[in-house]
């Protein structure tokens, strides 16, 4: 950004006047010169936090491709867009460290969010074949439909239950251990997601150094995640968005695996790992600290018993302290299947959204859309899916109208209407 300048001296050797001058003017030309380069060192160097950092803009590729100038045209709109918070987007150094990220929504009036449950991108496993098989063409495993559904949300959240990593061993006595290659993440962009969490029993599959790989890699294909980090501090860190006004914060944590010493290692204040909320303490510090600093807390939990629909004592338990403590929806994964959408002290709560695409079962799965304004929540809409034959589209017609029914008479204390949307 700064702009150095060079200047070209007339010389007149026939003026004795000038012949005189000539050593002063050249100091002066010297030290100008000096000072201007000193100065446009000091800006770019000295005092980055006077510029914009465009890395907490999550700006459209369309954008990027045009340039600095169209990227400082969409910062400064997102910035007018969202005046009430203008004084945190025009601090950059403040963001990076409380994790905020901004960007446009496609309406101005309101924000949505689309969650979904497991994926797996490992080659060793069904759920790959059919891709591997097409060229690695991401539609033979997610129906283009449900692609372009996923790429409409503002923000798109999902669960990657793998580390991305050539590296590292499949950790012992372990029954399923997963690992993608680091390319496939380019998957998630092509699917639209903006966000996974990492806080599962799997992330940490193949060890530390597969562990921290994933992150790097998730970074590299600027793919936000939450629920993992370097250190404890990061891994319980909310990522938080500023979209129409509206300061979002996402908490992610697992209960599983329920031991004192699990194979998927917790964070700990100077080792990496996932946020575990099996004791809660830190996950409630999490979500209360979050309730105060933001307009709306998303809570997204890896809990509940594999292939069981009915929920826990656990995920019973801790729903409530989580909503007590300020969350205003939370959201949950890890059975392998759908359970119920229920209410808990006024707050939304979907227990599990199942396997998004993960095996070459046949699952009836789904998607939550949730749709914000500046006075709240607006909508929760459940979108019908299935996966089967290692592939998974929107239900359609009656296969809609029965999964929809299906949710109905498993969730308690809320009404689920014919288009998906929920009402407490």
């Amino acid at each position: 950004m700064g702009k150095k300048k060079t200047r070209r001296k007339k010389q007149n050797r026939t003026s004795i006047r000038h012949n005189f001058l000539q050593p002063f003017f050249l100091t002066f030309c010297v030290v100008t010169a000096a000072g201007v380069s000193a100065l446009a060192a000091y800006l770019w160097i000295v005092a980055p936090a006077k510029r914009v950092d465009n890395s907490h803009f999550q700006l459209t590729k369309e954008v990027v491709e045009r340039g600095e100038v169209a990227k400082e045209e969409q910062i400064e709109e997102i910035i007018t867009v969202n005046d009430k918070y203008a004084d945190i987007l025009n601090d950059p150094d403040y963001m990076v460290e409380n994790n905020i990220y901004a960007k446009e929504a496609d309406s101005p009036d309101e924000v949505t969010i689309t969650f979904a449950g497991d994926i797996l991108f490992d080659d060793n496993y069904a759920v790959m074949a059919r891709v591997a098989q097409n060229g690695g063409d991401i539609t033979y495993g997610i129906d283009s439909e449900l692609i372009r559904e996923m790429q409409g949300a503002d923000i798109m959240m999902l669960n990657n239950e793998f580390p991305y990593s050539d590296r590292g061993e499949p950790l012992e006595d372990k029954q399923f251990t997963f690992r993608a290659k680091p390319s496939t993440s380019s998957y998630l962009n092509e699917m639209g997601v903006d966000i996974v969490s990492l806080a599962n029993n799997h992330a940490y599959d193949y060890g530390e150094a597969a562990f921290l790989d994933t992150m790097a890699t998730l970074e590299d294909a600027g793919i936000l995640y939450v629920g993992a980090g370097h250190n404890l501090q990061e891994a319980s860190r909310p990522v938080c968005y500023i979209m129409n006004n509206i300061k979002i914060a996402i908490v992610s944590a697992t209960q599983i695996e329920r031991l004192d010493n699990p194979d998927t290692k917790g964070a700990t204040d100077s080792t990496p790992g996932v946020f575990r909320c099996w004791n809660g303490d830190k996950l409630l510090e999490t979500v209360r600290e979050a309730a105060e600093n933001n307009d709306f807390v998303i809570v997204y939990l890896h809990w509940g018993t594999e292939n069981e629909t009915a929920i826990d004592w656990a995920q019973e338990k801790q729903a409530a302290e989580v909503a007590e403590a300020g969350a205003d929806l939370i959201i949950g994964d890890h059975p392998h299947c759908l359970q119920q959408i229920s209410s808990v002290k006024g707050v939304p709560v979907v227990y599990s959204l199942g396997n998004f695409w993960f095996n070459s079962r046949t699952l009836d799965t789904g998607m939550v859309k949730v749709t914000l304004s500046e006075d709240g929540m607006k909508s929760l809409q459940f979108i019908p899916c299935q996966q089967s034959g290692s592939r998974t589209a929107l239900l359609k017609g009656e296969e809609k109208e029965r999964l929809l029914n299906y949710m109905q008479e498993i969730s308690v204390g809320v009404k689920i209407d014919e288009d998906g949307y929920v009402m407490w």
